[in-house]
């Protein structure tokens, strides 16, 4: 009897603490198998180009974004390349001037658009790539070109200069609308309309262009850490898709954020969408 109580009493303490452990996140593989942080390390490593996407506003994807950066500059010993979504091509002179020393931060920061959450969220990677000398690289298409699509269509970019056209991936770009990534922008917007085509093909000039980037910008022996909102690389599409075309031998992993009720176990709808899912509380706050 006696023991038959311990037994009770050691189960019920067990529940309350489970009860009271209240865990920022978990990661799942891309079956919903639950992995720890130490698996996902050891598979990126093995790779030539990672994609980390994230949600913008989440602390948790952007603290696990920094401490990724860290770990794998001591996996490659140094070999690392950083490059970001964040920032556009045409900023690549500032962060150069910047991380050489010629500008100061207050001139880098207010002339490079950084985002609003640019302090708390992607300052530390900047910062950790000035440190250690690592290449840091603007990846993304100036947004008024993007915009440019957006209004008037892929066609438009045909009739900037060449020294706008250095700021963008190789004219003329092939878009798969049938990709689901684009075919679901579409869909969103009603269909194949001529208004609603341009919606996708801005998003696809922000995915070739991120792609060439760092097709340009990896030297051999190096693995390139690619920041970006986690829709550009779901289901190796976008970046990935464009990526494989400049660069097909090349090897990719992809890790993603989102969030969920619950952190049981990964929902069937976001099965497949990475290689690794973090999942983190719906209830977390926001950076903005």
């Amino acid at each position: 009897m006696l023991k038959w109580n311990i037994s009770l009493l050691i189960c019920f303490l067990t529940l309350g603490m489970m009860a009271q452990d209240k865990p920022a996140y978990r990661i799942f593989d891309q079956k919903g198998k639950s992995v720890d942080y130490a698996t996902v390390l050891k598979a990126v490593g093995k790779k030539d180009v990672v994609f980390f996407g994230e949600l913008h506003n989440n602390p948790i994807a952007h603290w696990l974004q920094i401490e990724l950066t860290k770990d794998l500059f001591v996996e490659t010993k140094g070999k690392l390349v950083l490059g970001a979504e964040m920032f556009e091509r045409d900023d690549q002179l500032l962060i150069d001037e910047y991380f050489a020393g010629h500008i100061s931060e207050k001139s880098f920061e207010d002339e490079a658009r950084t985002w609003p959450n640019y302090d708390t969220d992607y300052k530390p990677l900047v910062e950790f790539a000035r440190a250690h000398e690592l290449p840091f690289i603007a990846t993304n298409i100036p947004r008024r070109y993007a915009s440019l699509v957006f209004r008037e269509g892929i066609e438009a970019l045909n009739a900037l200069s060449d020294e706008a056209k250095r700021y963008i991936a190789p004219l003329p770009i092939e878009i798969d609308l049938e990709l689901p990534a684009y075919a679901d922008m579409m869909g969103m917007m009603g269909g194949h309309a001529e208004g609603n085509v341009k919606f996708p093909q801005a998003q696809a000039i922000k995915d070739a262009t991120m792609a060439y980037s760092i097709f340009e910008h990896l030297p051999k022996k190096h693995q390139f850490l690619h920041y970006n909102g986690s829709y550009h690389s779901d289901r190796r599409q976008g970046i990935i898709w464009y990526l494989d075309q400049y660069a097909p031998k090349l090897s990719y992993l992809s890790v993603k954020t989102i969030e969920q009720e619950s952190l049981e176990q990964l929902s069937e709808d976001q099965k497949g969408t990475a290689d690794y899912i973090i999942v983190i509380p719906q209830s977390m706050t926001k950076t903005y």
